[in-house]
């Protein structure tokens, strides 16, 4: 039996690694990816999302054996991209923008092994409550916003703030979990048997 390939996440972000977990998997080594993560002109959310995870997957360096795990996740209020907040200020223009309204999450995969790369996007429909000023405030001021898409995560504090989605909360997390398995499992990793 050959030996179980490396599996090399392209992330520093520890949501990633705590989903994985629940797929049973640790990554042998984590290469965060050095890119520019600016929009193109006119570029749209999901193209946009789509493009930053494969560009993720074929800037970490990696033998041929391992197989590279990436991912971007963007937060769009119609054409518009929410990125990750700069400051506390621009958190609460997007908080702000997305208070009573819905909007998308989405988040792209992308596995790399050798030249071979697999894809899959997932986009979420999710609406924010209508926020007080209140609300807003103790959100800002726990600064659980801080390195997130649009200023929020669904998994924290934020939770409480979000009646509703529509598709994958594993993906509105950061990792769509049976998307990402279904990739793993094409690029050849032994997700659900022992192949040590």
């Amino acid at each position: 039996m050959s030996p179980k390939p490396r599996l090399i996440l392209g992330s520093g972000s520890p949501r990633r690694r705590e989903l994985l977990a629940q797929l049973g998997v640790t990554a042998d080594d984590i290469r965060p990816p050095d890119i520019d993560e600016d929009p193109k002109k006119g570029e749209q959310p999901r193209p946009y999302c789509v493009r930053l995870a494969r560009e993720k997957a074929k800037a970490i360096p990696s033998d041929p054996d391992e197989i590279v795990l990436s991912a971007d996740t963007t937060v769009a209020m119609g054409r518009r991209i929410l990125g990750k907040p700069e400051d506390e200020k621009e958190a609460a223009q997007f908080l702000t923008l997305l208070s009573g309204r819905r909007h998308r999450v989405i988040t792209a995969v992308a596995v790399r092994r050798g030249e071979k790369v697999w894809e899959r996007d997932v986009v979420t429909q999710v609406k924010m409550k209508m926020l007080s000023n209140e609300e807003l405030n103790a959100y800002l001021h726990s600064g659980d916003w801080r390195g997130k898409a649009g200023g929020y995560g669904i998994q924290g504090p934020a939770g409480a703030l979000i009646p509703w989605i529509s598709g994958s909360f594993t993906a509105v997390v950061g990792l769509p979990l049976a998307e990402t398995a279904n990739l793993l499992q094409a690029a050849g990793y032994p997700l659900y048997r022992d192949a040590s």
